[in-house]
């Protein structure tokens, strides 16, 4: 097996979400920081990694994904013993893929980045209540997701923990800082995050980097308006 190098930062949640990956696969790797606030990702030789200039990067000997969905379906589809993280059948794929395109396009982009970006790049203090808002809906669809396989469905794609279980713990441990997440509104939710919250390094691979954004985004908000 080649060398594995991800590079990215802790309070990130799409590499959180790929350091889980790499800890479920037992995989070893090398961690190497990228200073977002300093402009790592715009030096040149990041730039020829990712021109994209976002984390997290993964280097497999040499060759470069970037995109934490990207890098968590090639890690389980190259290192994987089994599928179980990520089903080669069809209706089962289908609904991981739909759980990480939500991930993408609501959760991190709509609430996360919506948020992040005026906060630390435009040096906002005031966030909108509708983007609070955004966020408890955010949470009614997680809560209906946990709900459309079984009864008693213990993650977002049934009762088997996949890679979308990963990508949507990572965005939503850094939310409720934001947004608490009431157990007697969403009983389900509540249930599902503890669970993940009991897997093995959990905290080291996602609580703390979770909480450091948390904070990094208290110490700015001074209101929601």
């Amino acid at each position: 097996m080649g060398k594995l190098v991800l590079y990215g930062v802790e309070a990130s949640p799409p590499v959180r979400a790929c350091k889980l990956t790499l800890n479920a696969l037992g995989l070893q790797y090398e961690y190497r920081l990228v200073n977002l606030l300093a402009g790592d990702q715009f030096n040149k030789e990041y730039t020829l990694k990712n021109p994209q200039h976002t984390v997290p990067v993964l280097d497999d000997h040499g060759k470069y994904i970037w995109d934490s969905h990207a890098i968590m379906a090639y890690l389980v589809r190259k290192y994987a013993k089994s599928d179980e993280l990520y089903p080669k059948d069809f209706h089962k794929r289908a609904v991981v893929d739909q759980r990480l395109h939500f991930e993408s396009g609501v959760i991190f982009q709509g609430c996360i980045r919506n948020i992040a970006h005026p906060v630390f790049r435009l040096n906002e203090t005031e966030v909108p209540r509708a983007k609070i808002d955004a966020i408890y809906e955010v949470y009614a669809f997680l809560e209906a997701f946990l709900g459309t396989t079984t009864a008693a469905q213990k993650y977002l794609c049934g009762n088997s923990l996949t890679i979308a279980d990963y990508s949507v713990v990572s965005s939503v441990s850094s939310l409720v800082g934001l947004a608490a997440i009431e157990q007697d509104k969403y009983p389900k939710l509540s249930g599902w995050l503890e669970r993940m919250e009991q897997l093995p390094d959990y905290q080291s691979n996602n609580g703390n980097g979770a909480q450091m954004l948390i904070d990094m985004f208290s110490a700015k908000i001074t209101k929601i308006v």
